[in-house]
């Protein structure tokens, strides 16, 4: 017994002395790791685009594209918005109203994208406004012109819908001011087109404009887009004597209402809106529309153009359209408000267009009016037909 406790004290003492020896246990500090910086987002900034690319109204949807395209090119290469690049994904609406109602839904529904820029017809705007408003996605008009676009009735507003360009009621009393005043016309016939949102639009402001100023309607003759003759209400016209003649059409209907009321010896002057400005009116009127004038929202040979129409004219190898500058000002409107809203994404956009001010644009300087989402005070041209040329004429600032 005696030996085996000897043997167990012996034992602990080895093991004593060999823990005694061993180097004491040590932990290594942690390594201390900077967090990841969250990665910087270079996704895509998805917009979209829609317009006419054929039927009558290609050449404009084709500028206004071509437009859209090239001010895309330039922000791109500035670094694009927010520090991310910007896709465009466009359609052909074809100038139809359903297919442009398709169109938009496809871009909201299936592209995903954050806002669209584009078009320019009132009454295909008008149609696409109650889908801008299920799909909570901004849109901005380049060129329609009439109220309805915006505040379809009393009191209510079309919250996603915007434009860059002025309303038909101030290029109704805009005209009326300028023929009473400019051209010392005292009556006027007006030749409209019934089917179409803006010709009636611009021709009601104009008559009650027209006539709160002293003048007189010694004519009111209609037409329908698709026709081709209009002698029966030119030689109506022709019989009232009118010392001018309003046309609010777009320039397919102007080339072939001029060239006959030329035809039946009708020399009166004849003034238009911004359904006028296309290099096809002067190739299929030439002579007929020669001293005419119309109001437009910029003039495309204006000296603060000149660098965007030089870039333009390289581009795509021929002249610009308004409707290309009026694409540019709507894209670049889209960045600023972008960039204001710190964020692409639609409910931000919508809200930062809707209270957004000096945005310098090819056309102007946009200022919102959130009440009614037009620009506030733009400007307007008169261009005359001089030379088989567009000149400018005069410029019209709305007060204040």
């Amino acid at each position: 017994m005696k030996k085996t406790v000897m043997l167990i004290v012996a034992a602990i003492i080895i093991l004593s002395a060999i823990g005694c020896a061993a180097p004491a246990p040590t932990t290594a500090p942690a390594a201390t790791i900077a967090p990841a910086a969250p990665a910087e987002d270079k996704t895509p900034i998805k917009l979209g685009w829609l317009g006419a690319l054929s039927g009558d109204m290609a050449t404009w949807g084709t500028a206004e594209k071509n437009g859209v395209m090239l001010t895309l090119k330039e922000i791109n290469d500035a670094g694009g918005i927010l520090g991310r690049p910007v896709e465009i994904v466009y359609y052909d609406g074809k100038g139809d109203q359903l297919e442009y109602i398709n169109v938009l839904k496809r871009l909201i529904y299936e592209d995903k994208v954050v806002g669209v820029v584009g078009q320019n017809s009132s009454g295909n705007q008008i149609a696409m406004a109650p889908i801008a408003e299920e799909g909570k996605v901004p849109i901005i008009s380049t060129f329609a012109t009439n109220p309805k676009v915006t505040v379809p009735e009393a009191g209510k507003l079309m919250r996603y819908t915007f434009r860059v360009c002025f309303i038909d009621p101030y290029s109704g009393e805009v005209t009326a001011k300028f023929i009473s005043q400019d051209l010392g016309a005292k009556n006027a016939a007006v030749l409209y087109d019934i089917s179409s949102d803006y010709s009636t639009g611009v021709k009601d402001y104009f008559v009650q404009a027209f006539e709160a100023l002293g003048g007189k309607i010694v004519a009111l003759e209609a037409l329908k887009a698709g026709d081709v003759d209009f002698r029966p209400q030119l030689t109506k016209i022709k019989e009232a004597n009118p010392d001018v003649i309003i046309m609010p059409l777009m320039f397919k209907e102007v080339a072939l209402s001029a060239n006959q009321a030329r035809e039946l010896g009708i020399t009166t002057t004849l003034v238009g809106g911004d359904g006028w400005p296309s290099l096809q009116l002067l190739e299929i009127a030439g002579p007929a529309v020669e001293g005419s004038y119309y109001l437009d929202h910029a003039d495309v040979n204006d000296p603060d153009l000149a660098d965007f129409r030089t870039a333009y004219e390289k581009e795509y190898n021929r002249n610009i359209e308004i409707t290309a500058i009026m694409g540019h000002d709507a894209l670049l409107l889209m960045k600023a408000a972008i960039e204001k809203a710190g964020k692409a994404e639609p409910e931000a956009i919508r809200d930062a267009l809707e209270t957004i001010t000096d945005v310098k644009v090819l056309s102007g300087t946009i200022n919102m009016d959130p009440a009614t989402h037009n620009p506030k005070n733009k400007a307007a041209v008169i261009i005359k037909i001089q030379d088989g040329k567009f000149t400018f004429f005069k410029k019209f600032q709305p007060a204040e």
